[in-house]
């Protein structure tokens, strides 16, 4: 065979296995999770972007997080401005022996600001949705909510039409900066050549953030404090293969019980 033809050759088998490289390179794993439980938790107060230190018992659950997720060689950390979000971050960081870590905060991880109702009662917020909604009152849009049945866009509309203060955000203002914050993410993590990135962010704000990224209508249940969402980027398309797992919580607890 001719040496131009094997140089060719050799060229065209390296420029294949150069783009497959790069086609595997271009995944991007990111693991969202919930904030630990905070004070305006515990007295059951609405929480968007008002904010609230953590409590022991939310300081004991992301440590269980942290522990959880400790085999996972992160590359970078994001969350919002928000001190919970923060202040989650630290502690699971600690747990998992990270040190020197910087973290980015893009305000777009916010949780939904719910206006004139912020640290007022749940169920003063839910009664005033409920109603928007043709719903007896809050109790029945907490089952919904529960059951999965209650697009969170309807939920979120619903609390922004009953603001009294007409400041709530609704869905599509929640949805555009939050994917404008993963968009964020990821392209920063493809500049960077980064595969695994950690994120603190809130319930309904991670809620709406994948609302159109999957038809699982776990989407549409509340998630518990320091459960985690995962978001994977390949080939420039997202799916979202765990929804409001407490997996990583329970691993971890499992494993600092037997320490």
């Amino acid at each position: 065979m001719k040496k131009w033809l094997i140089a060719l050759m050799v060229m065209a088998s390296a420029a294949t296995c150069s783009a497959a490289q790069i086609a595997a390179d271009d995944e991007v794993n990111i693991w969202f999770a919930r904030h630990g439980k905070t004070l305006f938790n515990t007295f059951d107060r609405v929480q968007g972007w008002a904010d609230s230190p953590l409590t022991e018992d939310g300081i004991r659950v992301a440590r269980y997080l942290g522990e959880g997720l400790k085999g996972i060689p992160f590359d970078s950390y994001y969350s919002s401005d928000a001190g919970r979000q923060r202040e989650t971050m630290s502690v699971i960081l600690r747990q998992a022996g990270v040190e020197n870590y910087q973290l980015t905060e893009l305000s777009g991880l916010r949780e939904a600001f719910f206006g004139g109702f912020e640290g007022g009662f749940n169920k003063e917020m839910a009664d005033a949705g409920a109603k928007q909604l043709g719903l007896q009152d809050g109790r029945e849009l907490f089952s919904k909510m529960k059951a999965g049945t209650l697009p969170v866009s309807d939920n979120q509309n619903a609390l922004a039409a009953a603001d009294p203060k007409g400041l709530a955000e609704n869905y599509q203002q929640v949805k555009a900066r939050t994917h404008a914050a993963l968009q964020t993410i990821v392209e920063n993590a493809r500049a960077r050549g980064d595969k695994n990135v950690l994120a603190i962010s809130s319930g309904t704000a991670m809620q709406i953030m994948i609302a159109d990224l999957t038809d699982d209508t776990a989407k549409n249940k509340p998630l518990a404090n320091a459960a985690v969402v995962k978001i994977v980027y390949k080939d420039g398309k997202y799916t979202v293969p765990e929804i409001g797992t407490m997996k990583y919580v329970e691993a971890g607890k499992l494993a600092l019980e037997k320490k």
